[in-house]
């Protein structure tokens, strides 16, 4: 039927604890990757398979077990995708080249590096999953910042992230507690730009 036959594989933690102590504790920092993100490939991986032999003579919009897999299909796939490119951008000092093509890009689509990250942290404030920092290929070739309210409604058809943070409170709650804005300020000065850049030479294609 065209699906995969959900060989995922959890990625380990790419960045050291000592790099990203800014933004998490030790304790979600264990957790969120051995436990959290990996549960999303393990459960991406066994609807794989479930696709592969459900009944597709019952599909039914009110409930079928195909529209079940359907829907979780997308949350657990973005929520693997999401938590890897979350990783992929952390660790560094928060500190840029001015040459560097994804700088230029921000300035261009936002006036400033600090406008962008004023418009990131408060997309941050106001969604409940997820701020995606991608380039809309489809549409302009533009940059934005888009609000995932949970892994799988938001964002753009076509837009490949760059950045991505989790603003589930699971993600923050355990070392700054309620206050969101400073959890997304320490992660904003943690971005590591070189890795920013590679991705969104990858990205841009």
């Amino acid at each position: 039927m065209g699906n995969s036959d959900g060989n995922y594989v959890a990625k380990a933690m790419p960045i050291a604890f000592e790099k990203v102590s800014a933004v998490m504790d030790k304790e979600t920092y264990d957790w969120h990757c051995t436990k959290h993100y990996a549960g999303y490939v393990t459960k991406r991986n066994e609807i794989e398979k479930e696709l592969n032999s459900v009944d597709r003579t019952k599909a039914n919009v009110n409930y079928s077990a195909f529209r079940s897999l359907k829907l979780e299909e997308t949350w657990n796939g973005n929520g693997q995708l999401l938590h890897e490119v979350y990783w992929d951008t952390m660790g560094g000092d928060g500190k840029y080249d001015e040459g560097m093509a994804v700088i230029k890009k921000i300035k261009e689509d936002f006036g400033s590096v600090d406008a962008w990250k004023a418009d990131f942290i408060a997309t941050g404030k106001s969604g409940r999953g997820w701020v995606v920092f991608s380039i809309d290929k489809l549409t302009d070739g533009k940059t934005r910042n888009f609000m995932y309210d949970v892994h799988n409604q938001g964002g753009i058809v076509g837009s490949l992230p760059i950045i991505a943070a989790d603003i589930f409170e699971h993600a923050y709650y355990h070392k700054f507690g309620p206050d969101r804005a400073a959890y997304l300020q320490a992660l904003v000065d943690n971005i590591d730009w070189k890795k920013v850049e590679q991705r969104y030479g990858m990205m841009k294609g």
